[in-house]
């Protein structure tokens, strides 16, 4: 109770926006709520956060990223917001068309930092075939905004190839998008590299809690590496590991489809340099952001081939097939090293802010 016996008033903390139980908890029971405006059902069902909604055929997607630095090892904010948008739209099975360019900047910005940012999101979009087709400028008085805030929104339409991928599943599916709804026991989870790398690049640039590792972040636009995917067949599913990474798009995955998944822990990849940090800090890895990173459920007869098809793509080098889902559990449960069995929740948030 408050002083003089009213109740204490909620207000949003950083934890609200870290990706996690906290953030799943006030999207659920305060937005989508007071967003149901009558219209189109969408293809997906809203209370599944799906990446992107899908309506009539169309994929739309939305995001803002507020970064700290701007500038880190591998990537910056502008690479970063157009390999996110890109990328929510892949993983619902769209081909991205064309993306926005919301900016919101504090007075002072030296106009070279904007000219970098902005060259940065047109390279990316180069290399995901995307147009960025329109957008907006603001300018807010100087100590109100921490640099930069950009927002993209990005449409695309579905994939030539995911129908034909679908059937090669060889079963009947409840969604003819790629959903975790699709997701059957005995289905592999493939993940397409190194996780953790983007959340640990970030740290090393904020010369924060003495992290001195050498990593680059992943950030990257993953549409063509999801087509090589898709051209081989049997992925039901897919999604990008962004806040609260491979642990919260788990937990996800085994709410929506109400299947357990059990994780290979020494099968999952990631660097040494990352791994140290991890080490120092207290942190588990899966539990870390990456912005060019897949992780795909797939049907268990096509697996194989789905794997080799990532590992001959400059950016899936390291992927591997990290676990399966499982009736015999519920929620996420991982297989350590010594054999033993822990269950991996729901992260509470990014023990990261400020990544994407």
């Amino acid at each position: 109770m408050a002083e003089g016996g009213g109740a204490v008033e909620e207000k949003i903390t950083m934890m609200h926006g870290g990706g996690g139980v906290f953030m799943n908890m006030l999207i659920r029971g305060h937005i989508l709520p007071r967003f149901d405006a009558g219209g189109p059902e969408p293809e997906i069902p809203a209370e599944h956060m799906p990446d992107s909604a899908v309506i009539d055929g169309i994929a739309f997607t939305t995001d803002s990223y507020t970064v700290k630095p701007l500038f880190f090892p591998g990537g910056d904010i502008g690479r970063l917001s157009i390999s996110g948008t890109v990328n929510d739209l892949t993983v619902v099975g769209a081909e991205p068309l064309a993306v926005s360019c919301g900016l919101i900047v504090e007075e002072g910005l030296p106009i070279r930092t904007l000219d970098r940012i902005l060259e940065s999101m047109a390279e990316a979009a180069s290399e995901a075939g995307v147009r960025i087709a329109t957008g907006d400028l603001k300018v807010v008085e100087k100590g109100k905004l921490d640099e930069l805030i950009i927002n993209t929104s990005g449409i695309g339409v579905r994939s030539s190839l995911l129908d034909a991928n679908l059937e090669s599943a060889g079963r009947s599916l409840e969604s003819r998008w790629l959903t975790p709804l699709n997701i059957k026991p005995g289905d592999k989870i493939i993940v397409s590299g190194t996780i953790g790398d983007h959340a640990v690049a970030v740290m090393t640039a904020r010369e924060e809690m003495g992290i001195r590792a050498r990593v680059e972040s992943d950030a990257a636009p993953l549409n063509g590496l999801m087509r090589e995917a898709l051209k081989v067949g049997g992925v039901v599913a897919a999604k990008d590991p962004t806040r609260g990474g491979l642990a919260a798009l788990l937990n996800e995955w085994a709410e929506v489809s109400g299947v357990g998944i059990m994780v290979d822990e020494e099968r999952v990849p990631v660097s040494e340099q990352v791994r140290s940090a991890c080490d120092i800090l207290g942190i588990d890895p899966m539990d870390l952001a990456n912005e060019g990173k897949l992780v795909l459920a797939v049907a268990p007869h096509m697996a194989e081939e789905v794997l080799q098809s990532l590992r001959n793509h400059p950016l899936g080098k390291r992927a591997e097939i990290i676990g399966e889902a499982t009736k015999e559990y519920e929620g996420v449960v991982v297989r350590t090293g010594i054999g033993g069995l822990r269950y991996l929740p729901m992260p509470a948030g990014d023990p990261v802010p400020r990544i994407c």
